[in-house]
């Protein structure tokens, strides 16, 4: 088994490089041509490079080894019990939990300017729980998805009229980050193991949508929090991160291993409510052998090392650069808009979830959606919207006109596509807008803003929003060609030459 496990590590490697590769290349363009930054800076930007490939490679390994049986046991042992107060009372436990535990909301949580970070935490973690219990009774019910999704964003659009705009962008912003690393493999494998009781020919595609719907609930929870919180005094004021200084090496070192316990504390606190959860279950109902928990054991420790290295390099390396990357300042500042287009192309490559995604969208389709096709949507669809987010940084273009548009078209499609590719953009939406966004993506929004003066909550946040949005209508494009494609009659097994013709269109354009 060990030697098994260092076969998939080795391929799980060659794709985080892969995926880590092109956006350090971009950044090293930048460095050397328009955007100089201090030495010790880039040097602190190569090493959390080389931790991302690393920590990506054990985390994704991780995930498949312990993390997406874990979540698939407990939602099949949830489901089975048929005891509605019992599903929706796990369900709700465990959504608050790992959500509070979520290295994503902690980092938005940090640099939100005017709402205290508890008071955000607790107010996100509550949205999640209370929409995975709706997600959880949807599998249950069989509920369309496309029906929950339009009644409550018609909800959310609604509520967001009453709203202070100082709130709208980080509302939509904490629907992105909630759905992190963490989060992601265990509630999508939660609603595996949920459908995987059911018999019926929808139980498949009614496994995906849990990460879509527990997208909305921080969006209504943070929206409602807008209307009874107002902010004064410091809480309202912004106060820009502190780049750190490096004299030396020793402290170039030394700044990385101090930070080493802190993630280590993040990821321990984001693992024990799964592994408790587990243990409970195993003891109770689940019940599994030997060999399978040994193999769950190994995964844990993959999974636990690999999110501690990726978050330390993350928060540790690249944030620094994210922030120190002015584009703003250039004469020509328009050249922020295709160089985030650019950059949000491959960046979206190295969101550890998104790895998780694509395999079980493959595995649950047999392949008749392969990961390339996915990908290959999420990456333009995350272009268009860092574009987006730049434009709106320098016009000042209040987020809804571009949100309310953007939602209203993805859930028109929603009556036109196969409802899995529904459920599968949604998921998607939260998956994209993980931590490379929240501590990549986000800093740099800001550098931009306030080089060019603009309003740091109502302008540069929402680039995570932004970020969530565009795949619900690029992956949803790729199912309305895949139905015309397979609408004459093709085979099912002619359906992966299909979607890499579609792919190469997509390319082409």
């Amino acid at each position: 088994m060990l030697k098994a496990n260092k076969t998939i590590l080795y391929e799980k490697l060659k794709e985080s490089l892969s995926s880590v590769l092109p956006i350090t290349a971009i950044v090293f363009v930048l460095c050397f041509t328009v955007v100089p930054v201090p030495t010790d800076i880039l040097i602190s930007f190569i090493i959390g490079a080389i931790m991302l490939i690393l920590g990506m490679g054990l985390f994704t390994l991780g995930t498949d080894l312990a993390m997406t049986p874990i979540g698939s046991e407990v939602g099949s042992a949830i489901t089975r019990s048929r005891k509605l107060w019992f599903i929706a009372l796990i369900s709700l436990v465990v959504g608050i939990i790992i959500t509070i535990a979520e290295p994503d909301l902690q980092v938005l949580a940090e640099q939100v300017p005017n709402i205290p970070n508890m008071t955000i935490i607790i107010t996100v973690a509550v949205g999640v729980g209370v929409f995975l219990v709706i997600a959880m009774l949807r599998i249950v019910f069989k509920i369309p998805l496309n029906y929950l999704l339009i009644g409550f964003y018609a909800a959310v659009f609604v509520v967001s009229i009453f709203v202070p705009k100082e709130f709208l962008a980080v509302a939509f912003d904490s629907g992105g980050v909630t759905t992190g690393p963490m989060t992601v493999p265990f509630i999508m494998a939660l609603g595996v193991g949920a459908a995987a009781i059911r018999t019926d020919k929808n139980a498949e595609q009614d496994s995906f949508g849990l990460v879509a719907l527990c997208s909305i609930g921080p969006i209504i929870s943070v929206l409602v929090l807008g209307l009874i919180f107002k902010p004064t005094g410091a809480d309202a004021a912004y106060s820009s991160n502190v780049l750190p200084v490096f004299e030396d090496t020793k402290a170039l070192w030394n700044y990385f291993k101090d930070a080493i316990p802190h993630y280590l504390k993040e990821v321990v606190l984001a693992l024990s409510p799964i592994i408790v959860f587990f243990v409970i279950f195993q003891l109770t109902s689940i019940k599994m052998k030997k060999d399978r928990l040994i193999r769950i054991t190994i995964g844990l420790v993959y999974t636990f090392i690999g999110l501690v290295i990726f978050l330390t390099g993350v928060n540790v390396g690249f944030m620094p650069m994210g922030s120190l990357i002015e584009l703003g300042m250039l004469e020509y500042n328009w050249i922020v808009v295709p160089i985030g287009m650019l950059m949000g192309y491959f960046i979206v490559a190295a969101e550890p979830a998104v790895h998780v995604l694509n395999k079980q969208v493959y595995e649950l389709t047999n392949g008749m959606i392969p990961k390339k096709a996915l990908s290959v949507s999420l990456s333009i669809g995350v272009c268009a919207s860092v574009g987006l987010a730049m434009i709106r940084i320098l016009t000042g273009l209040p987020i809804m006109y571009l949100l309310l548009p953007g939602y209203i078209f993805s859930l028109v499609l929603s009556f036109f596509v196969p409802p899995m590719f529904t459920a599968i953009a949604f998921d998607s939406g939260g998956v994209a807008s993980g931590p490379m966004t929240a501590t990549f993506l986000l800093p740099l929004a800001m550098g931009v803003c306030s080089a060019v003066g603009g309003d740091i909550a109502t302008d540069a946040f929402g680039i995570v929003a932004m970020v969530a949005m565009t795949p619900l209508i690029t992956i949803q494009i790729l199912g309305v060609m895949f139905r015309i494609k397979t609408g004459a009659g093709i085979k099912a097994n002619e359906a992966e030459t299909i979607v890499e013709d579609i792919i190469e269109m997509e390319g082409d354009a």
